[in-house]
């Protein structure tokens, strides 16, 4: 009996543990539930846990408006205002105006020397071909100095010294012959010529000058163009294209004006110097003449003597 009491008792308390299991399960659903309402309130702040990576955003973003200031605060001074070829020299250093103004004269000097003496050369060269022809078809010296007068062209010039040369050893001229006074007459004629030429190049100098040394007067104009844009750029204290275009765009201006004086001026050089060695030959061919002209006349004086001698 006291067998079946126990287990009576163990029975009623299995019952009760049961009973209180099973009224257990309902408030597990209702306790599980505030989990997930527990867990999105824990997550709430998760919104704000980002708020570093906005932060982080805004300061990345921070630099544009950083940069915007800071070329707002770029000086007025600095920024172009017209990059017209007038407008980058009256905004350009006061070596680099020197520089262009020096070039710019030479370039007007270049012009000026081709005018003038493309002028005189062109006179020369007709005035000593006119008497050149003129020498070739004389038939004596003396024919020649009237036909060509007391002019001061060259071709003139040496039928006037050949024929003083002759006057002056005309006494000599009996007691020996013409080699002495042909060389004369030759040494006095190649004097003229020379002088002519160089008559004729003088100011072709200054073309010569300028072509050689105006690039390297417009690159000096450049480095120190591009020197005052670092320096520039150094104040600034930005690598804006709006402060580095304006210096730069006035080194190359230097270096454009060096190239506009230098390049017409070596052409019109070479141009001068093929028109004076013409104008040279033009001259030996007159000089030849004159030299033909006093040996003929020599033959014509001696061929008397030479009758006289044979009778």
């Amino acid at each position: 009996m006291r067998s079946l009491a126990v287990i009576a008792c163990l029975a009623l308390a299995l019952a009760a543990t049961a009973s209180a299991a099973q009224e257990s399960l309902p408030d597990q659903p209702s306790q599980a539930a505030p989990a997930p309402q527990t867990g999105m309130l824990a997550s709430d702040p998760a919104p704000v846990v980002p708020a570093p990576e906005a932060a982080d955003a805004q300061n990345a973003v921070a630099p544009d408006a950083g940069s915007t200031t800071e070329a707002e605060a770029i000086p007025t001074t600095l920024l172009p205002h017209n990059l017209s070829p007038w407008g980058m020299f009256m905004n350009a250093d006061i070596i680099v105006k020197a520089v262009m103004i020096g070039l710019a004269f030479a370039s007007l000097v270049t012009w000026t020397v081709w005018l003038a003496k493309s002028l005189e050369l062109l006179a020369a060269r007709t005035r000593a071909w006119r008497g050149a022809h003129v020498i070739v078809q004389a038939r004596s010296l003396d024919q020649a100095a009237k036909m060509l007068g007391s002019g001061s062209n060259a071709a003139s010039l040496l039928v006037q010294a050949a024929s003083q040369e002759v006057e002056l050893s005309s006494k000599a001229l009996d007691h020996c012959g013409g080699e002495g006074l042909k060389e004369r007459v030759a040494s006095r004629l190649s004097r003229i010529e020379a002088q002519a030429a160089r008559r004729m190049t003088r100011g072709t100098g200054l073309l010569a000058t300028i072509g050689s040394t105006a690039p390297f007067v417009g690159l000096f104009g450049t480095v120190w163009g591009i020197m005052n844009a670092f320096i520039g750029i150094s104040q600034a204290q930005t690598t804006n294209l709006a402060v580095v275009a304006p210096g730069i765009a006035e080194a190359l201006l230097a270096t454009a004006l060096g190239l506009v004086a230098a390049i017409p001026a070596v052409v019109i050089y070479n141009v001068f110097a093929r028109a004076i060695a013409g104008y040279r030959q033009v001259l030996a061919d007159a000089s030849a003449g004159v030299e033909r002209l006093v040996s003929r006349d020599l033959d014509y004086r001696a061929t008397p003597a030479r009758a006289l001698a044979a009778e």
